[in-house]
């Protein structure tokens, strides 16, 4: 993977939606997907799932979802996900945000129950463990801010805060089935702030970040959020799917000031 370093002394713009490498397999954005204590890689790939690229955007229909896991909840959430090849670090000091558009359609989800099955843009740095995502649903969007054992992650103790934690904030009436919004993640690595806009307007903004952000790989997903359930398993699958595009895809890096 590429990292992009904290070496930039005027504002850098990154154009990162050049989607083909998902079908053609070489470029920006490959097959998401972990590997196991066994050797073996789980890699998030619906097997019937649809993908076109057109007009600049990436669409992936996975009608209905089967990719399941019964121990491992980190395997069994992301039913369809991409990674970016580069990893975007902020400047020292200075801002990094990640901006693209995104429409989502669930197909026989539960209305209202968002985790039941989503469309996702997720900021994933695993030399901290930071999470920041948006999740969107037919009508209801979350911000996502959040801190999590990825496999690979260091372990350390935090100077303040939960080891391990996860924000979710839901926003009700706020898009419905399919409509394309513009979302946008800013992280002030000197103020240590967080802030999540949509349609260029601030919905959420966190201070005190207990954590430096570091090189952050990029991901859009098709997924769920339910919980394992013990002596069950998986209870993530029951006929639902979900329908994701994506575009214009962005990340600005601005210097110190």
């Amino acid at each position: 993977m590429v990292v992009m370093n904290n070496s930039v002394t005027r504002e850098e713009t990154i154009d990162f939606s050049n989607f083909s490498s998902v079908i053609t397999g070489e470029g920006q954005w490959v097959p998401a997907g972990f590997p196991l204590p066994d050797g073996s890689f789980w890699q998030y790939q619906e097997p019937g799932a649809v993908v076109i690229i057109q007009d600049g955007f990436l669409r992936v229909a996975a009608v209905p979802y089967t990719r399941r896991h019964d121990s491992e909840q980190i395997l069994d959430n992301a039913k369809h996900m991409y990674f970016s090849t580069a990893s975007f670090a902020p400047p020292a000091d200075g801002t990094i945000s990640f901006s693209f558009d995104l429409a989502a359609t669930i197909v026989g989800g539960r209305p209202q129950d968002l985790y039941d099955g989503f469309v996702s843009f997720n900021v994933l740095d695993f030399s901290s463990g930071a999470a920041l995502d948006f999740f969107v649903g037919n009508d209801v969007v979350a911000t996502v801010y959040g801190k999590l054992p990825f496999p690979g992650v260091p372990d350390a103790t935090p100077s303040r805060g939960p080891k391990y934690f996860c924000l979710f904030e839901e926003m009700r009436g706020t898009t419905h089935t399919g409509q394309q919004h513009h979302y946008e993640i800013v992280y002030d690595s000197s103020a240590d702030r967080l802030t999540f806009l949509m349609d260029q307007t601030e919905v959420r903004c966190y201070s005190n970040v207990p954590f430096k952000l570091g090189p952050c790989t990029l991901a859009m997903g098709l997924m769920s959020e339910k919980d394992i359930q013990p002596g069950k398993g998986s209870v993530s699958c029951h006929g639902q799917g979900a329908i994701g595009k994506w575009g214009n895809v962005k990340i600005v890096r601005r210097p110190a000031k």
